[in-house]
């Protein structure tokens, strides 16, 4: 075998495992939750939205006390049957279930670490 044939190889070995890392870290990662709860407010705004890898993002305006500045909670959306549901509750009290995702590599799977997988109309 050549040297220059030898060096593709190596190369495209290289390319196969950094490939392989990036997908076990990437299953790693939305399989395994660090945190669960769950959030209560009203749906503000909700919407797919990305230039390549298209997601559902929202965002819900948690209760507060009178006089406090509100929060604001954003979250993505997974599942399409949950996203429909949230389409249909826009501008009503919401309580979310989320699950908390640290560290997933890339915003194609959600611009956010929080990612609903229930959700009840209030």
């Amino acid at each position: 075998m050549t040297r220059p044939s030898r060096l593709i190889l190596v190369l495209l070995g290289l390319i196969v495992v950094a490939a392989l890392v990036f997908w076990a870290y990437a299953l790693i990662t939305l399989n395994y939750a660090y945190s669960e709860g769950e959030r209560a407010g009203y749906l503000q705004k909700f919407s797919k939205r990305g230039w390549i890898c298209k997601t559902w993002e929202g965002e819900i305006l948690l209760t507060s006390m009178p006089g406090a500045i509100p929060e604001k909670f954003e979250f993505s959306v997974r599942d399409d049957e949950v996203a429909r549901q949230l389409m249909a509750a826009t501008g009503k009290r919401v309580l979310l279930s989320y699950e908390q995702h640290k560290g997933v590599p890339t915003s194609c799977f959600g611009e956010t670490e929080y990612f609903v997988e229930r959700l009840q109309i209030q």
